[in-house]
Formats: C-alpha cells, sequence, structure tokens
C-alpha cells in the first residue's frame, strides 16, 4: 500500500509530540527531524524533503503553535496542509475537453511504465463520464503493442485505430480526421516507450504534435521506480512538454515518495493514479484526500466515490427496503460481501478509512481470508437455509462446512455474527430518524 512506511513514521512522530503539554523549539526540531529522514526513506526526493521541512518548521514556530492548547493538532495540520501544497494544492488537476472535439491526448513514457494499459483505464474513466474516445495504436514497434491495445481498448468498451506500415505521426493524423468523421470527442495516443530517455524517443514524439494538435501531453511512470521516476518526470518535462502525470502501481509501493516529489520537480500536476490491475482501477487524484491517507486520517470522500461508482440502484433499494421490513437475510449478506470485492476488498476499502494505517498487513490478509470463508460458507447453504438461518441444526452445519471446506466452528461463528447484525437493525428501527440516517450514511457500503 502506498505510503505505508511513511504513514507509520509520522504517526509515531506526531504521537510523540501529543505526548507533550506545551511544545518547544527544540521539541519541534526533533520532531521536523523525524519527519524529513521518514521522507528520505519514503524516496522524496532531496531537495523537496528539505525545502518541506524548512517550509513546515517555519510555520511551526510561529504563534498559532507555540501559543495553542493543542500544540500536536496544530503542527500535524500545518504538515497535511504543506503535503497538500506539495502535491498540487486543495484542488485535483482536470483534462479540459474541448468544446469543439475531439480533444487529442497523447501519451507517454518509458517502456514497461504501463501505457497501454493505462490508456484503456483512461478511456473507461472517460466513458463512464459520457464520451466517445478512440484509442490509436502509434506504437509501431513493441511486439504486439497493437494487439495489445486492442484487446485492453475492447475490455473497456472503446474503438482502437491501427494502420499497418505507417509512422506514427501519420496514424496520429489519419485517426484525428477517423474521430471527426465518427463522432468520437477524445483521441488517446499511445505512443512508444524506450528503456530509457533518448533523442530518437522525444524526435518522434515531437513528430507527432508537429502532425496533430495535441490538447494535453500525459507521462505515464511507475511509482516503484523511486527516484528514477522524478529524473524521467523532468526529462520528459524539459524536452517534450508535460500537463500532466499518471502514476501508476501506487498500490504496489510502500514508499510513494515520487507522488510527493514529481510535481515540486516539474510543475506538472499528478492528474490520475493507477491502484490496481482492473481498468476500474484508476483514480483521479486528488493532493488533499492523499495527505490525509498519508497522515492516517483517511479518505472517505473517495470511498464514498467508489462505492457510488460500483453499486447497483436497484439492488440498493432492494437492500434497504428488506432491512425496513426484517428481511435482511444470508443472501442479501453475500451481495454485500461482492460489493466489497468489486470496491478492490478489504484492504482498498481499509487504506481510506481514518485510522486504517494502523492495521497491519497480517491483519489485512486475514480479512481478505475471512471474507472468503463466509462466502464459501453462505454458498454451500440452501436457499430456505439462507432465508431462514435458525433451521440450520447440527447435521446441517456439518453438511455446509463439508460443502465449503470449513469447520463447524467457522459455521457458528458466522451464524452468531449474523444474528448480531440483526440486533443492530432492530435497535436502529427503534430509532426511525436515526436508522434513516444510518441507511445514508451508509452511502455504497451496504448496496
Amino acid at each position: 500500500m502506498a505510503f505505508e512506511s511513511l504513514s507509520e513514521k509520522l504517526n509515531s512522530v506526531f504521537k510523540k509530540l501529543r505526548g507533550k503539554g506545551k511544545l518547544g523549539e527544540q521539541d519541534i526540531k526533533d520532531a521536523m527531524r523525524e519527519v524529513r529522514m521518514a521522507l528520505l526513506e519514503a524516496d522524496v526526493n532531496y531537495k523537496v524533503a528539505k525545502q518541506f521541512i524548512a517550509d513546515v518548521t517555519e510555520r511551526a514556530m510561529g504563534q498559532e503553535v507555540m501559543e495553542s492548547l493543542t500544540p500536536a493538532q496544530q503542527v500535524i495540520k500545518i504538515v497535511n496542509d504543506q503535503l497538500t501544497e506539495l502535491m498540487g494544492g486543495t484542488e485535483a488537476a482536470r483534462i479540459h475537453i474541448k468544446s469543439k472535439p475531439p480533444t487529442v491526448l497523447m501519451m507517454c513514457g518509458l517502456q514497461g511504465a504501463g501505457k497501454t494499459t493505462h490508456t484503456a483505464k483512461l478511456a473507461k474513466y472517460f466513458i463512464r463520464e459520457g464520451h466517445r474516445p478512440l484509442l490509436v495504436a502509434c506504437d509501431i514497434y513493441r511486439p504486439a503493442a497493437v494487439d495489445q491495445l486492442k484487446i485492453v481498448g475492447a475490455q473497456a468498451g472503446a474503438t482502437v485505430f491501427s494502420l499497418d506500415g505507417e509512422k506514427p505521426e501519420v496514424i496520429a493524423k489519419k485517426a484525428v480526421s477517423h474521430a471527426k468523421d465518427y463522432g468520437n470527442d477524445i483521441v488517446i495516443l499511445d505512443t512508444a516507450g524506450r528503456l530509457h530517455v533518448d533523442e530518437e524517443l522525444m524526435a518522434e514524439l515531437g513528430r507527432i504534435k508537429e502532425a496533430v494538435e495535441v490538447d494535453e501531453t500525459l507521462l505515464v511512470i511507475d511509482a516503484m521506480a523511486g527516484q528514477d521516476a522524478v529524473n524521467v518526470a523532468k526529462s520528459f518535462a524539459d524536452s517534450t512538454g508535460l500537463d500532466g502525470v499518471i502514476l501508476t502501481k501506487l498500490d504496489g509501493d510502500t514508499r510513494g515518495g515520487s507522488a510527493l516529489s514529481v510535481r515540486a520537480v516539474t510543475g506538472k500536476p499528478i492528474m490520475f493514479a493507477g491502484v490496481g490491475e482492473k481498468l476500474d482501477d484508476l483514480e483521479v487524484f486528488h493532493p488533499a484526500r492523499m495527505a490525509s491517507r498519508i497522515l492516517g486520517m483517511g479518505d472517505v470522500l473517495t470511498l464514498i466515490e467508489k462505492a457510488q461508482t460500483n453499486a447497483d440502484q436497484k439492488k440498493a433499494e432492494k437492500t434497504a427496503k428488506r432491512l425496513l421490513e426484517n428481511k435482511f437475510d444470508l443472501t442479501d449478506m453475500l451481495d454485500q460481501f461482492e460489493q466489497v470485492k468489486k470496491m478492490g476488498g478489504a484492504s482498498a476499502m481499509l487504506s481510506m478509512i481514518p485510522g486504517a494505517n494502523r492495521v497491519s498487513d497480517d491483519d489485512l490478509e486475514q480479512g481478505e481470508k475471512e471474507l472468503a470463508r463466509m462466502k464459501a460458507i453462505i454458498q454451500s447453504m440452501t436457499p430456505a437455509e439462507r432465508e431462514k438461518p435458525s433451521i440450520i441444526n447440527p447435521k446441517r452445519k456439518r453438511r455446509i462446512a463439508a460443502g465449503s471446506g470449513t469447520r463447524v466452528e467457522d459455521i457458528n461463528r458466522l451464524l452468531r455474527q449474523f444474528e448480531q447484525m440483526q440486533k443492530v437493525i432492530k435497535q436502529m428501527k427503534k430509532n426511525p430518524k436515526g436508522f434513516g440516517r444510518s441507511l445514508r450514511g451508509l452511502g455504497g457500503m451496504f448496496r
């Protein structure tokens, strides 16, 4: 999980600060020294980390902290504000879609960064927004690059344009004409990469920009590349010009320092973050929300958005009605597990819940296993047993355990959990207003 080690170290620093009443200059200097080490260990660029600490220290030494009744909370707020500013400010950077189509986006980056996959992810994102993107295969060098784009493009539901035997700039130009003729309002050019930045690569990107009017140039970089990712971003920004960055594999790097460094070094915003292997695993990059995650405050807004994106509205209404009528059964409970899975599993959800950074990897893994175990148990039940768990006697329990590869003790635990859930629902119903608020507050969580 991105920033895991940084989050742990920062929370350790803040815990020490909370243990003090008033803070003196030495307390703040000691804390900032630990924060700087945490940033450097997380692969944050040295100059960026140095400037960050200087900015935080200057504000932390001011009256708002020194004379505050809760100085530790003030320091945390300052760190949060500076992290948000470092990654791009309070507003997420957006791709500007022209009123006169098509809007042309050019994807660039090194080989292996995930350009082709994220071209399809971006297409799926735009399709959900109501657009008709056209994907263009401009990588004519890498074996099977065109075929890969066609496969992921089809999975995303987007049309792919390709031409055999033509140069990339010619393909791009004809693709734009094709888009105008067939009503595609966005054109995404999947360009070739290299093992490293070189003049030939930059020259080709330059020729494409001469052939077509590129509205946004997006650099795809691998978050797990650490400092190399920042160096690559700077090279592209200086040579070909960038409008934004897509950071991939942000779910797989426990350090994540490149996300804190890229904007400061290039001056270009991170627009999207790849957070998984599925085509839906692309998030708009919100600096303020990411800062909140890093500091262990969670990211409830993104969690709600994920829930709304993955929720089945009819199923949500049906579940709410069954809750109100005391008809919520184990089949409904199984539906909730499926919704959790759609949202990326327990670990993806917990990473957005305040305090979740304190949950260990072992606990997360155990949670995923427990969800899978409960699913297997419910799926091994008959419809009558799911609807009325009270009929499940010892003989039925042994049959369900054998069918699900679990133990009778696991069956008993699931049934107790279900009984507890029903008790909670009954208590909520005693306060109709509170019950309604609770249902609304759950958003997509129980859809």
